[in-house]
């Protein structure tokens, strides 16, 4: 899945682009990114949910914490703690009762602050990272159990579309479905879409397209949890409309969407304009007991994706480990990150396999260890966090940008990782 959902002390698991006539960054540093088509794009996931005490938001210690009024060992829900060396003094919220090994006060950043996420795009700028797809839960909008939180969601969307625009980045809407009650999906969804839609975001210039549509990503579409075919025909057929709310749609579902035999469920996953299988969590081991991702099944989405009609959008991660969030043992659910070989064996098999688009997960997700950004390898010691193993901090976001040269063309396909 996309990630997990807490709000109420709950844990929820969960051709108008070539309008585009601009062709530099606000800032003349950046290249700008091609917003007409989702082909050549490699793009991460943003969750853009973590809050602090003193933020805009005023919502507590927001996916740092089990209880929002609280941060301490025992109510982690993250993994891994960022590097907070490049924040500046207003981005940094210290967090009681950390201290990294010596001895200073240990700090984390909120999503609901304008700079902070600016920084982000910066690093993707700076690393040749194409954009992001931002997470757009359906919980906190309006009607979902989380909607005290669209205000600031709304904030972090505004804040993405000013950082797109001042670096060059693309950018595009994610729905995630998690937790959000059957009978409200569908409409949710669609008087979301219209909003945004009629808010002028989709005709801005760094706004993704594909097709002459607009793009828009739904995650959820997994079997025993709160979808149906009904509801998914619903949406897509939504998506597929013609006129001013039409779009190009991307089907987040789970990673064996081929072979699914649940009835009705064959024949919407094949009506999605791109299909984009959620691979995290997925592995399987070699000779040695390695854990690699597992991949070998990508060229068969590949051609049943084709047959059908389908891009075909594969999901990179570089390990995973949610031991705090799901209160495990240390260790319990790590899928080592091997150094950067892990996600660098995908790039090099989409590659190969002549992709050209990718879905990195995630950019920012410490909760579930799936994070590229800079994130510590000397983060407190008062509780267990997993950390890049001596690598440089800004090391998955050089591996990002390198594999997606890999991917289209301005690299050569090899299995040698980039110098560190």
């Amino acid at each position: 899945m996309a990630g997990s959902l807490k709000c109420n002390g709950l844990t929820l698991l969960v051709a108008a682009a070539a309008l585009a006539a601009k062709t530099t960054a606000d800032d003349a540093s950046f290249p700008v990114i091609d917003a007409s088509t989702l082909s050549g794009k490699v793009m991460c996931g943003y969750q853009g949910w973590f809050r602090c005490p003193g933020d805009q938001a005023s919502m507590g210690w927001v996916h740092w914490s089990f209880d929002s009024r609280r941060i301490a060992p025992e109510t982690l829900t993250f993994e891994m703690w960022p590097d907070m060396t490049d924040y500046s003094q207003e981005e940094r919220f210290p967090a009681p009762g950390f201290h990294y090994p010596d001895g200073r006060q240990a700090e984390l950043f909120s999503s609901d602050n304008a700079r902070t996420v600016m920084r982000h795009f910066e690093w993707m700028a700076q690393y040749g990272i194409h954009g992001v797809w931002l997470q757009h839960f359906l919980v906190d909008l309006p009607g979902g159990p989380c909607e005290s939180r669209y205000p600031s969601r709304m904030r972090v969307l505004r804040n993405v579309r000013d950082a797109a625009r001042r670096t060059g980045r693309v950018w595009g809407v994610a729905f995630d479905m998690a937790a959000m009650p059957p009978e409200k999906i569908l409409d949710t969804i669609r008087i979301e879409w219209k909003r945004l839609v009629d808010s002028g975001i989709t005709a801005e210039p760094q706004y993704i397209h594909h097709g002459g549509k607009p793009a828009v990503t739904v995650w959820g579409f997994y079997t025993g949890q709160n979808i149906t075919p009904e509801i998914a025909n619903g949406i897509i057929d939504f998506f597929k409309s013609e006129g001013k709310y039409g779009a190009f749609m991307v089907g987040g579902c789970e990673w064996p969407w081929r072979t699914n035999r649940t009835p009705g469920w064959g024949e919407f996953l094949r009506r999605f304009d791109a299909i984009c299988p959620w691979n995290v969590g997925n592995y399987s081991f070699d000779d040695e007991r390695r854990e690699w991702a597992s991949t070998g099944y990508w060229r068969e989405d590949i051609e049943e994706a084709r047959r059908v009609g389908m891009l075909y959008i594969p999901v990179f991660y570089p390990g995973f480990s949610w031991d705090n969030l799901k209160r495990y043992p240390p260790g319990q659910s790590k899928i080592p990150r091997h150094g950067g070989r892990f996600l660098w064996r995908q790039f090099r098999t989409a590659a190969e396999l002549g992709l050209d688009m990718g879905y990195v997960a995630m950019f920012d997700e410490v909760d579930e260890g799936t994070a590229i950004f800079k994130v510590t390898n000397s983060p407190p010691t008062e509780a267990h966090f997993v950390t890049y193993e001596g690598m440089p901090s800004d090391w998955y976001l050089r591996l990002t940008g390198e594999g997606t040269k890999m991917m289209i063309g301005e690299r050569k396909i090899s299995d040698e990782l980039p110098e560190r």
